[in-house]
């Protein structure tokens, strides 16, 4: 029997209708975060802070482009000293934005900067601690000193921001928690939460309020688990909840960038979660702007919606991943990756070089197929093709199309079955599919499911839709209930976005689909976008799988988005690694611009290429340094040559 749960005391006002996590208001300068504001938009700058004039007109860049706030890294006390001048010179312009500093390792520089801007950030990782690595057995009393030792570094911020009225983000990163942290709640969602409600229980008995919290990873489902848990925590320990601030580390560029953000940021964001929202690219900041835009505008005016019925239980596990149980049909379901299904009905010609944009590319010369690594599963098309297709690929057709195919049903030089059909409700169990033994596609909406009784039969596959304006909890619903009936046919998910912008595409999909994945639902994605091509779509679709850690098709790059600690240029470098490395699939690489975004932040890459110095970068193997202060001109080399002494390095086709 499935494992049930109580759901409304987890971690949000719903699961079925969009509800806003009511949260305490904190004033930033005359922009107010929480409480029944709007969610607000942020950045923070990539120059260096101590050059005034470029940090000042990256800031002004960043706020035109319509952030809410600004946020300035201060690694030292003249950095944090100059924000002063910064400040008056952008209130010289004509602006008054309100600035946050951003604060790792060194208390007396947030001491400084909560005395000027408007919010200081601290992360409670390396606030007061440094990390080494090491595994410490604490004792209940030596891990209470360790706490008071934090405090007693910790009190004279909380007094200043007190003072001055400066609100503070408790920002936690999975990637860099304290070596006290991990040898009692190890790298863990408890762990992060944790980490930061030591510091906000040393603000509440100081009676110091002004508080946003986060819980960032690269880890899109660590990342959402650890959200979650906070706030159910802080519910459990009666702390009043505070705003909080969603983002997303070191996610990327380009594409996979807004992919991994919006699965992040928009799985919180549908359960009406978060406050402020930052979405980390590695390109210039006012990039990110936009996409935090189109990520809060799906909830401005989330209403009109049908109503999805409550839920009295539910078997979700929301604080941990547990993929649904499904049994295999075909290349479908059980321990199989999710697969994707690319749509063909576009095309005006099938042909070879139609099957191009889903991943395979006919050799004429050698008479063979090339699959890349991102090869749709499966095609749906509205013929059939009239030529041999690779011996992997399956072509789905409407039921009124394949029914009448006779003995084409089983043509291949295989003898696999090449053909499958995709019926409706009221079709899957027409006499034509008795003999059939095939895989069998269902079309059913979510609402059909949803407190119905339908039965399926074992080689049956359904396709579910939505056409619900709050479609990806619809969804969710639907799969709880197949949960909780007991229904184990394998499900791929099924919708249609009708934008015309390509980075909004990438915002609704990775939300809509990779909100269901992170949680372990579905077998499968279909998707289609009139206004874009095949090939994008099919390349976004895997990007979900991936950014939601369900399927893993190329490398992974962890690169952090920089900031005036950064030693080196991240755009051009990132590319530079990319196009040296971008075969090597299911390896993921940090590329980090200082020590600050090292080894924490990239915890979970393969191979590390970190900035040390100026003009020097050093190489980690997982959390291990293996080369120090290489020059930057032989560090590409270096790092091929690390992967290949460690065997994960392939030669590219």
């Amino acid at each position: 029997m499935e494992s049930l749960v109580k759901p409304y005391n987890w971690y949000c006002e719903s699961l079925t209708q969009y509800k806003r996590l009511k949260t305490r208001e904190v004033k930033i300068g005359k922009i107010a975060l929480g409480g029944d504001n709007p969610i607000r938009t942020q950045s923070m700058t990539t120059t260096d802070t101590m050059d005034t004039i470029a940090t000042v007109e990256q800031s002004i860049r960043i706020f035109e482009a319509g952030a809410d706030y600004v946020r300035i890294t201060a690694p030292s006390k003249k950095d944090a000293l100059n924000l002063e001048v910064i400040k008056k010179e952008i209130e010289r312009r004509g602006y008054d934005i309100p600035l946050i500093a951003d604060i790792h390792f060194t208390p007396n520089a947030a001491l400084l900067a909560a005395e000027i801007v408007e919010k200081v950030r601290v992360n409670p990782g390396n606030y007061a601690d440094k990390k080494k690595f090491e595994q410490i057995e604490y004792t209940d009393a030596t891990y209470q000193a360790e706490i008071d030792r934090i405090q007693e570094r910790f009190e004279p911020l909380v007094e200043i921001c007190k003072r001055n009225g400066t609100a503070m983000r408790i920002g936690t990163n999975h990637g860099s928690l304290s070596d006290r942290i991990m040898s009692r709640y190890g790298d863990t969602p408890l762990g992060m939460v944790e980490s930061a409600l030591e510091f906000v229980r040393i603000c509440e008995a100081m009676n110091y309020h002004e508080l946003v919290l986060s819980m960032k990873a690269s880890n899109t489902q660590v990342m959402v688990q650890a959200y979650r848990l906070l706030i159910q925590k802080m519910q459990e320990e009666g702390i009043q909840p505070y705003p909080l601030h969603l983002g997303v580390t070191e996610a990327g560029e380009a594409q996979d960038g807004r992919i991994k953000s919006a699965i992040g940021i928009g799985a919180l964001l549908e359960d009406g979660i978060g406050d402020t929202v930052r979405v980390s690219l590695t390109e210039e900041p006012e990039a990110e702007i936009p996409v935090c835009e189109k990520l809060v505008a799906r909830y401005a005016k989330r209403s009109g919606h049908k109503d999805i019925p409550e839920i009295e239980v539910s078997p979700l596990r929301p604080f941990e991943y547990n993929k649904r149980k499904s049994i295999a049909v075909g290349k479908c379901g059980g321990d199989q990756v999710p697969v994707v299904i690319g749509d063909a009905t576009s095309f005006e010609r099938l042909n070879a070089e139609a099957l191009k944009a889903f991943g395979y590319e006919y050799l004429s010369d050698l008479d063979k197929w090339n699959l890349s690594d991102q090869a749709a599963d499966y095609i749906f098309s509205n013929d059939i093709f009239n030529f041999e297709l690779p011996g992997t690929l399956q072509v789905i057709l409407d039921f009124s199309v394949w029914k009448n195919l006779g003995d084409k049903i089983n043509s291949s030089a295989t003898g696999n079955l090449v053909y499958l059909p995709l019926v409706s409700i009221e079709e899957k169990d027409h006499t034509a599919l008795n003999a059939f033994k095939g895989p069998v596609f269902v079309r059913v909406d979510a609402a059909d499911i949803i407190n119905q009784s339908i039965s399926f039969t074992e080689n049956q596959i359904l396709v579910i839709s939505s056409s619900n304006a709050h479609r990806m909890p619809e969804v969710r619903r639907a799969m709880m209930d197949l949960m909780i009936s007991k229904i184990y046919n394998p499900v791929i998910f099924k919708f249609d976005f009708e934008t015309t912008d390509g980075e909004q595409l990438m915002v609704d999909s990775g939300t809509d689909f990779g909100a269901l994945f992170i949680d372990g639902q579905g077998d499968g994605l279909w998707m289609t976008a009139a206004h874009h091509s095949a090939k994008l779509i099919n390349e976004t679709a895997f990007y979900i799988l991936q950014a939601s850690r369900t399927r893993i098709s190329k490398t992974e790059y962890i690169s952090c988005p920089s900031c005036g600690r950064t030693l080196f240029d991240l755009q051009d470098t990132t590319a530079m690694i990319r196009a040296k490395t971008h075969h090597l699939k299911g390896v993921k690489i940090g590329i980090m611009g200082c020590i600050v975004n090292g080894p924490g932040e990239m915890a979970d890459a393969d191979y590390g290429y970190v900035g040390s110095g100026p003009g020097k970068i050093t190489l980690y193997k997982g959390k291990e340094v293996v080369k120090k202060n290489i020059p930057s001109e032989d560090a590409l080399d270096e790092l091929i040559e690390l992967i290949r002494e460690h065997g994960d390095w392939v030669e590219a086709v």
